[in-house]
């Protein structure tokens, strides 16, 4: 028995987020590579050299999406991906061989180039292959997976760090060697998936692009009326964009339409870091030093953290959908916000190792874990589905790699500067945050229209004809309803034609 169609999409979307499960991974396991003892006596390193091991990663990655803009243009979703999970194997492999710290940055450095590849094209894919309806879902199993990837590494790291003698490289190499796993087996596989339809129309293959889109939508049936209708949308909009949109990067900051979408792609990548998802992480782990939690004990809370996230992550899945993209954010940044008030005021009445009352340590552990569940079930993978469903096929690797790259460099800057920031100013850094997330949730409000359910090729009318300042809007204004009138038309010249073949 043949899947659905809407499930079929969902398993194609899930087995090329492997991509991200990478990231996720990778993120979650150098922690444990770089407190574990064996790797210390090795290498002996520096705290800037430990710096640099970890920053470098963001840093790769930032040059890896910036790539694969045009990589996935020139040779498609499909390849774009298989290129990244190949990089990504080399920069394991050298990760896991390493004799030295030079092997190790350009293990890291190289597995970040491919894991920007892999950022920025899966979403792209996963939103370019997915029906309207189970478009954000479809592109939240980024976030998702990602989360299994830091749940893995978290549970991996706290086995191979008891399971081996601190003496023993094992007890570091064999948890980055186990990322290779995945990665190859993306790489092997990911060409036998279908390409996007939309990416092959636009490059003179409309009869494969019609297929593709029939084995997506319809068990294969070119006549499905709505694998005609969303065909001939495709068509149509692909023709108007060779004669009107970007052609070049320069295009997307001419064009008012492109820049807009553009901006507000951006704004929605750097506004993730400003809620201090990466800082809040960081020190949480001191807070566990401080309240005399060590070694694998911190690994266990680490995990807990993992999993709450996961939770989060799997009712995003569920929800997404029905709620939409717009209030999830806002409300979202307003959960951070209020979870951050909580914090600071814990550390500043209470400091940890100063105060000696550990309810309030605990207290502080507790409220990071409610943050991470609010980040996780809304900004976390809402930074991925909205750029990824708001531009044109002819600008859209071009547009969510731009983003993307901000997302790192963001990302980079916020590992940079949270640890001397935090010896300086203490928990006032948390002030921050705190405005980031509160401002965030104005600054959507006030310019972030509801996409969820509108068709990729309406997103142009959207963004070109809805005002500026949007609260006034409801999520049905500006809709086109396109597609539903073309799916009738081909219903009804459907109809007419069996109607004169039963006369006949």
């Amino acid at each position: 028995m043949a899947l659905p169609p809407k499930w079929y999409q969902f398993l194609v979307g899930l087995f090329a987020s492997l991509g991200s499960l990478l990231f996720g991974y990778d993120l979650g396991v150098i922690a444990q590579v770089i407190a574990s003892q064996s790797f210390k006596s090795k290498f002996n390193p520096t705290d800037n050299e430990i710096g640099a091991v970890v920053s470098v990663f963001t840093g790769g990655a930032c040059l890896g999406a910036g790539i694969a803009g045009p990589a996935g243009d020139k040779f498609g979703r499909k390849k774009t991906i298989m290129m990244g999970a190949i990089v990504f194997c080399l920069g394991g492999a050298l990760q896991t061989g390493a004799q030295g710290l030079s092997y190790l940055y350009s293990g890291r450095a190289i597995a970040g180039f491919g894991v920007g590849i892999l950022c920025m094209i899966v979403p792209l894919y996963q939103a370019e292959l997915a029906h309207p309806s189970i478009r954000g879902r479809v592109t939240a199993l980024q976030q998702f997976m990602l989360g299994i990837g830091a749940l893995c590494a978290s549970w991996i790291s706290y086995g191979t760090y008891v399971g081996f003698a601190p003496t023993n490289d094992g007890q570091w190499r064999t948890s980055l060697g186990i990322q290779i796993i995945p990665a190859l087996i993306l790489a092997a596989l990911i060409l036998f998936f279908p390409e996007s339809p939309r990416w092959l129309i636009d490059h003179g293959k409309p009869e494969e692009g019609l297929r593709m889109l029939a084995k997506l939508h319809a068990h294969g049936d070119e006549n499905d009326a709505w694998v005609r209708a969303e065909y001939d949308q495709i068509q149509d909009a692909i023709t108007f964009e060779h004669e009107h949109e970007a052609q070049s990067y320069a295009e997307l900051f001419t064009d008012k339409s492109c820049f807009r979408r553009l901006f507000l792609a951006c704004a929605i990548q750097a506004s993730v870091q400003m809620t201090g998802v990466s800082a809040i992480q960081y020190y949480s782990v001191t807070i566990y030093g401080l309240m005399g939690i060590q070694g694998d004990e911190t690994l266990k809370y680490q995990a807990i953290s993992s999993v709450i996230a996961l939770v989060a992550q799997f009712l995003c899945l569920l929800l997404i959908d029905k709620f939409g993209r717009r209030w999830p954010l806002i409300l979202g940044n307003l959960g951070n916000m209020v979870t951050f008030i909580i914090a600071t005021i814990l550390l500043a009445k209470f400091p940890p190792g100063e105060s000696g009352n550990k309810a309030a340590a605990w207290g502080f552990i507790i409220i990071t874990w409610v943050y991470n569940f609010s980040f996780s079930a809304t900004c976390g993978p809402l930074s991925w589905i909205i750029p990824a469903e708001i531009f044109d096929t002819k600008t859209r690797s071009k547009g969510v790699s731009i983003a993307t790259m901000v997302s790192f460099a963001f990302n980079t800057m916020i590992g940079q500067v949270t640890k001397p920031a935090m010896t300086q100013v203490g928990y006032k850094y948390y002030f921050l945050f705190i405005i980031c997330n509160l401002t965030n949730a104005i600054f959507f409000w006030a310019i972030l229209p509801e996409t969820a359910k509108r068709p990729l090729e309406e997103m142009n009318y959207l963004f070109t004809n809805a005002p500026l300042f949007v609260p006034g809007m409801k999520p049905a204004d500006f809709a086109t309803h396109d597609l539903e009138r073309r799916v009738e038309q081909v219903e009804a010249k459907q109809g007419y034609g069996r109607h004169q073949e039963e006369a006949i």
